[in-house]
């Protein structure tokens, strides 16, 4: 999608413009989190929901800044006026998504015991829960990652691997401390990884089991892989 031309910008009305406040609601949220565990609803703002919907029915190509512009209520214009291109919404929403999933993760390290074991059950629980609580945010994230421009795309797989730097660190100082026995600690973490985004495809909050069922089912697989020396149930709260 190309840029906004000035005949675009002067064709927004004031009806168009959101308010710029509300572009910061969602980031505000995520400073104001007090417990990692707690959710509530999605806050982002108009056009970044309204690009969520569309993209988790329709995916990226298949969605026209109109039909964005038709959703949130605005005008073409008015859609332009806050973001240059559709590449430019997708990359916000996915910043939007993958911050909220790293700063609840940095709260359960920092609010957890520091051994290993601890830390872990931690951050695996908050992997979980994130890919149960935002599943339409994280099944859009991962599967338009192909969508982003070279440029974007390096951004957000640094952040993305940020995260996974996150699970590595914890595993590998399990392993030095002998309280994790797996041999392929960095093979253990992509494991893990991949089991808690793959939450995220098949969750259903109706399901058969509870969040905290699935949570101990979850954690007692991820405890598993790496040999985590307490074999007894994993207690979530």
């Amino acid at each position: 999608m190309s840029p906004r031309t000035p005949n675009q910008v002067a064709a927004r009305s004031a009806a168009d413009v959101e308010p710029t406040a509300a572009y910061g609601a969602t980031e505000a949220a995520t400073d104001a989190m007090t417990d990692w565990r707690e959710y509530g609803p999605n806050e982002y703002p108009r056009i970044l929901d309204a690009a969520l919907q569309a993209f988790s029915e329709h995916g990226y190509h298949g969605t026209s800044t109109r039909d964005l512009a038709h959703r949130c209520g605005l005008s073409v214009p008015g859609v332009y006026h806050h973001y240059p291109s559709k590449q430019d919404i997708l990359f916000s929403l996915m910043n939007v998504i993958i911050d909220e999933l790293l700063t609840r993760s940095r709260q359960a390290l920092d609010t957890s015991p520091a051994d290993p074991r601890a830390q872990f059950d931690a951050l695996v629980e908050s992997l979980l829960r994130f890919h149960m609580y935002r599943r339409q945010s994280a099944v859009v994230s991962t599967s338009e990652l192909r969508s982003l421009e070279p440029g974007y795309r390096e951004r957000y797989v640094a952040k993305r691997d940020e995260q996974q730097r996150m699970l590595d660190r914890v595993i590998i100082d399990g392993v030095r401390a002998g309280e994790f026995s797996t041999p392929y600690p960095a093979d253990a973490s992509r494991s893990i990884a991949s089991l808690c985004v793959g939450v995220a495809s098949w969750y259903r909050p109706d399901g058969a089991l509870s969040v905290e069922e699935l949570l101990v089912r979850y954690l007692a697989i991820a405890r598993a892989i790496v040999g985590h020396g307490d074999t007894s149930p994993p207690v979530v709260r």
